[in-house]
């Protein structure tokens, strides 16, 4: 092993701080994190499960990591990580996926929620965290992540997101919550482009696009672009059609089309899904900042599901997410963040095309592997 797998973690989450008094500071701090984070890489789900690997694995570990007082306890796991500032740990995180992967312009970056449904504790009055994520789709990463505030929801929340993460050059989709002419602002601003859905509880601007796409279908969707995909597979065919303009005259028909940043087209996408002789239908409506190209808002609209298929999935099925019962003080938005981590580096390592499950699998039966997806090789 030439390489030290410790030295990325080391050297961005460096400056966290540590919650503890001095003296119950019996293993750094390090010595956690990169034990949680290889545990979390290779099926650990909880404090107790990721003691015993961390024993299993002491040799390997003693090679980069001071283990004078030996492998932390479960208890220490979970009391060092309900104490530790979750917005640190959410900023070093940030400044390390930075150093991993560079977003490169263009790439549609999906912003959703999503509820950790066991860390809710009902004796103290504790309902579930909210978590919301931005994904990039094409690189496969999880670029940032933020708690939404109690009592409040994904509104408040992702402009606090987008502050932290840089997406010059991006295109930021958001489902229809995130609808809002603030949001659409900031992102303008932030040097990125934006597709907003748009949906009936909304009213006006929903209504107006609907009444523009039925007026444009009377005349052939005139001044409209135009694309279709069709994909077949698993005994099902999905077609979907997008039109988009940015005709002026249409856009004009928007309810103060003025109020909304960068604002240059609407669109309209039609999905239908064939299962033997059933067929079912969706329409839904856009707004974006970027041209009236109908494939490159189609490609949008499509990717930001990716957030759901490849980032939510993966968390629920293979990191056993929803089954969580972590929950004192800040370690399930803590543990969050180690499984993004976690995902991240799997993610990126393309050296084998073995499935989720079956790359974490084999990071715990190999260690030069779990090394390999470490240190980014």
């Amino acid at each position: 092993m030439t390489e030290d797998p410790s030295a990325t973690i080391a050297e961005h989450f460096g400056d966290l701080e540590d919650p503890r008094i001095d003296r119950t500071k019996l293993h750094p701090l390090i010595n956690i994190l990169v034990i949680a984070l290889c545990a979390a890489v290779c099926g650990a789900d909880n404090w107790v499960e990721i003691e015993l690997f961390g024993e299993s694995k002491r040799e390997w570990f003693a090679q980069f990591l001071d283990l004078t007082n030996g492998i932390p306890s479960h208890d220490t796991f979970g009391r060092v990580f309900g104490l530790l500032d979750a917005e640190q740990f959410q900023r070093c995180f940030i400044n390390w996926v930075q150093a991993i992967c560079e977003v490169l312009n263009g790439q549609v970056v999906a912003f959703d929620g999503k509820t950790l449904r066991r860390s809710h504790n009902r004796s103290a009055g504790k309902e579930a965290i909210h978590m919301v994520s931005a994904w990039a789709t094409e690189a496969q990463l999880v670029l940032g992540q933020i708690k939404v505030d109690d009592k409040s929801n994904e509104i408040t929340a992702i402009p606090a997101l987008l502050d932290l993460l840089d997406l010059s050059g991006c295109i930021v989709t958001i489902d229809a919550i995130g609808c809002q002419k603030e949001i659409a602002k900031q992102i303008v601003e932030q040097d990125a482009d934006y597709v907003l859905a748009l949906k009936a509880n909304q009213g006006t601007l929903y209504q107006d696009a609907q009444t523009l796409f039925d007026d444009a279908q009377a005349i052939d969707f005139a001044d409209c672009d135009y694309h279709k995909t069709v994909d077949k597979g698993h005994g099902r065919i999905e077609i979907r059609e997008c039109w988009t303009t940015a005709h002026p005259e249409y856009l004009t028909a928007l309810y103060k089309p003025e109020e909304w940043a960068g604002l240059q087209t609407v669109s309209m996408v039609r999905a239908e899904r064939r299962i033997g002789e059933k067929r079912e239908t969706e329409t839904r409506y856009y707004i974006a900042s970027l041209p009236g190209n109908a494939r490159q808002l189609l490609n949008a609209v499509r990717s930001h599901w990716h957030i759901e298929n490849r980032l939510h999935w993966s968390l629920d099925v293979t990191f056993r997410e929803d089954d969580s019962r972590i929950r004192t003080g800040n370690a399930a938005q803590n543990m969050a963040t180690l499984r993004h981590m976690a995902l991240n580096l799997l993610k990126q390592e393309q050296s084998t095309k073995r499935s989720m499950r079956g790359k974490r699998l084999k990071a715990g039966w190999d260690e030069d592997y779990l090394a390999q997806i470490l240190c980014g090789n």
